[in-house]
């Protein structure tokens, strides 16, 4: 017999996708999120490949392309602003560093969210404390008290998922890229038009200033660093941090540092993959970053969320059983996870290199990669692989 009841735990991306493509299907789905209300914002992501398929297939396209950042391309800038290299939106097709539709990830969960509440119930301030899989059912006892029966829980958190790690324990495997990366929102100044800026700074360090569509800039920072536990810091002692590595950075990351004081969305994390020997267990399954992170540097998180989403969910609806669907999800998105997450272990040192030479060094490469004899070759290097899986249509069943 097919599930009926479903609860998803996390509203992100995947979550709200997963929410919507199985409610369509008849299923009665419950989204449970640890905040206590919406969280709009966040960092810049990208709607591109296959990914942009499943928005088309949920009518969401022109939604999402009416709320972008309007980012038209990429300039990697020195200390005195000065464009050393420049990739516009448009230079592979709008599928190199920068797509046609880029978005805050708050704005892309916003739409998911309003185009599906109509018939999934979301359920903010809450998270699950505990999960009895019975085998029939699972049994979830939520943090404020309530318990709820359900046929599946499907778990679509972040990278560090603690329903996760309760479920699969030391399965969980983390690849760290040695990287750490901040995000947070400035107040916008003349200077930030609706190109993104990248300065690199001796050392591996980079700052970048992206432009949103609510009046405001968004700052990125990153460093090279092994993991060493900085993301479970204060917010105080990540400010810290964050000066002491950044104090001699010029350009205009005195200006992004000060911002750090009244700052009220920091979020600093280290970078890093996680790798997952089955993606299922009993009735309690796994989607996106919870199950497959491929990191930012990948390019591919927002596609393998909302592709993830979408398999599970017609596997879920074409499938005699769970278990017969979970297998037809992995096999499916299996090696579409595998592409996304063969990134180098040197990647973040190429993209900002130690050595002042490194990076005059990769500004050349970057405006050879635009030179039209050079173009489609840099353009498969660059160009995120967002489309390397088939995608079934599942309204047939």
């Amino acid at each position: 017999m097919k599930p009926q009841r479903i609860l998803v735990s996390g509203a992100s991306i995947a979550g709200p996708a997963l929410a919507y493509w199985l409610s369509r299907y008849g299923m009665e789905v419950t989204v449970v999120e640890r905040a206590s209300a919406f969280r709009d914002g966040g960092q810049t992501i990208d709607v591109r490949g296959a990914g942009r398929v499943v928005v088309q297939r949920m009518g969401l396209e022109e939604q999402i392309r009416a709320n972008t950042t309007h980012e038209q391309g990429i300039a990697f800038v020195d200390k005195d602003n000065r464009t050393k290299a420049f990739i516009g939106v448009n230079a592979f097709n709008g599928d190199g560093p920068i797509a046609e539709l880029e978005i805050l990830r708050g704005e892309l969960a916003k739409l998911l969210i309003q185009h599906s509440q109509d018939r999934v119930r979301y359920r903010f301030g809450d998270s699950i404390e505990t999960l009895d899989d019975q085998g029939d059912q699972v049994h979830v006892r939520f943090e404020q008290g309530e318990a709820q029966v359900y046929d599946l829980v499907i778990v679509a958190e972040g990278i560090g998922s603690t329903t996760r790690n309760q479920v699969f324990g030391n399965e969980v495997q983390r690849r760290p890229l040695d990287l750490y990366t901040a995000y947070f929102t400035v107040p916008r100044q003349p200077s930030d038009g609706q190109i993104m800026r990248w300065h690199n700074i001796p050392g591996g360090r980079c700052v970048c200033l992206r432009p949103d569509n609510l009046g405001t800039t968004r700052a990125f920072l990153s460093f090279q660093q092994t993991p060493s536990g900085y993301e479970k810091l204060t917010q105080d002692q990540q400010i810290s941090l964050l000066k002491h590595i950044f104090a001699d950075a010029g350009w205009e990351t005195p200006r992004v540092l000060a911002a750090l004081e009244s700052t009220t969305d920091l979020y600093l994390d280290a970078v890093g993959q996680v790798k997952m020997p089955r993606w299922s267990k009993g009735r309690i399954a796994l989607v996106g970053d919870a199950a497959y992170c491929a990191s930012p540097i990948s390019g591919m998180g927002t596609s393998l969320g909302l592709c993830g989403a979408y398999v599970l969910a017609g596997e879920l609806s074409r499938q005699a059983d769970h278990a017969q669907a979970f297998a037809a999800y992995e096999k499916r998105m299996r090696p579409y996870i595998a592409q996304a997450q063969s990134i180098p272990t040197f990647a973040p040192r190429l993209a900002s290199p130690h050595s002042r030479l490194g990076i005059a060094l990769g500004h050349w490469v970057l405006r050879m990669a635009c030179a039209p004899g050079l173009k489609s070759l840099f353009g498969k290097i660059l160009s995120p692989k967002a489309d390397a899986i088939e995608l079934p249509s599942y309204d047939g069943r």
